[in-house]
């Protein structure tokens, strides 16, 4: 009971950082197509803001490889 735990846990921090990351290229799209004359500061602020979901993402991954030892 306690792998099948482990597993939803890493698929719904796999699944958040998903939609972190989309709903932040969607915004940042529809940023560019309306000023794009600010493309490189819209474009900056996403990738440093996608970089951080992503780690969190792999923080919780890696929280929950370690928690299956236990199980």
């Amino acid at each position: 009971m306690g792998a099948l735990g482990i597993g939803i846990g890493a698929g719904l921090a796999v699944l958040g950082a998903g939609l972190g990351i989309g709903r932040i290229g969607g915004s940042a799209v529809e940023g560019i197509s309306r000023q794009p004359e600010a493309s490189g500061k819209i474009q900056t602020a996403m990738i440093i803001a996608a970089a951080l979901i992503e780690g969190i993402g792999f923080f919780a991954l890696a929280i929950t490889f370690m928690l299956l030892d236990k199980a």
